[in-house]
């Protein structure tokens, strides 16, 4: 009784409440434009998939497959991103976000080092690791650029931390309303940041337990193929309709 009470959502049903968001703020990136509270949910998407990026670092049981992987799917989603930001195969002016999780990743693994081995030298690996994760981002266009990697990085370097709810907090208004602040709406005589809804992902952030929900081949290859092939059908559309 007390166990069925303490459950709350698992890693699949995340997931899924993640990719919902995304399709939605891509819709209206491209096929579906004006209708703005479609972006406000969009918001959503990306903190949880950073925070699941770094629950996967510390659970995975083989972190070099998990990373490749990782850089697999994102070298497949490369041109169904390009054809729906871009509208043609080649667009250098943006990558898609699954960079931007595996720099995220490199950072949480160099701290993660720095903890078992806190030695000069190491301190310095950090440094290097922190500025060219950073720099790469920019340069390299990714999806979120650095905001992105930081927030993958925040998720990962607080967690376990008290009181890890409000650094997450104080994480995600700083990489939302100021590094990434853009777009306001009008509430009434308030204006509102748009991005500012990323924070609401700490919601369900915060309800997940723990547990892994689906799981089996078909689920594991259904989650990654998902974020390449819905991309695919979306710039096919957006290109039918254009």
């Amino acid at each position: 009784m007390n166990e069925t009470r303490r459950r709350g959502l698992n890693a699949s049903t995340l997931k899924i409440m993640a990719m919902v968001c995304m399709l939605l703020d891509h819709l209206w990136a491209t096929v579906i434009p004006g209708n703005l509270w479609m972006t406000c949910v969009g918001r959503i998407a990306f903190p949880i998939f950073a925070f699941q990026a770094a629950e996967g670092y510390y659970k995975t049981k083989d972190l070099k497959a998990y990373a490749k992987r990782l850089f697999l799917w994102a070298v497949i989603a490369e041109i169904p991103f390009n054809l729906m930001a871009g509208g043609s195969v080649f667009y250098p002016f943006h990558q898609n976000v699954l960079w931007t999780l595996l720099l995220g990743l490199w950072v949480i693994h160099a701290f993660d080092q720095l903890r078992k081995y806190p030695t000069p030298k190491q301190y310095m690996a950090v440094i290097g690791v922190v500025f060219a994760a950073l720099l790469l981002s920019i340069i390299g266009f990714t999806d979120y650029s650095a905001a992105g990697v930081l927030t993958v990085a925040a998720f990962g370097l607080l967690r376990g931390h008290k009181p890890e709810k409000v650094g997450q907090i104080v994480a995600m208004w700083y990489v939302n309303c100021v590094m990434l602040k853009g777009q306001f709406i009008p509430i009434g005589s308030f204006e509102l940041q748009i991005q500012s809804f990323a924070l609401l992902a700490l919601i369900p952030i915060w309800l997940y337990d723990g547990r892994k929900g689906l799981s089996g081949k078909g689920w594991k290859w259904f989650s990654y193929a998902f974020y390449p092939v819905h991309m695919l059908l979306i710039g096919g559309l957006a290109r039918l309709i254009g």
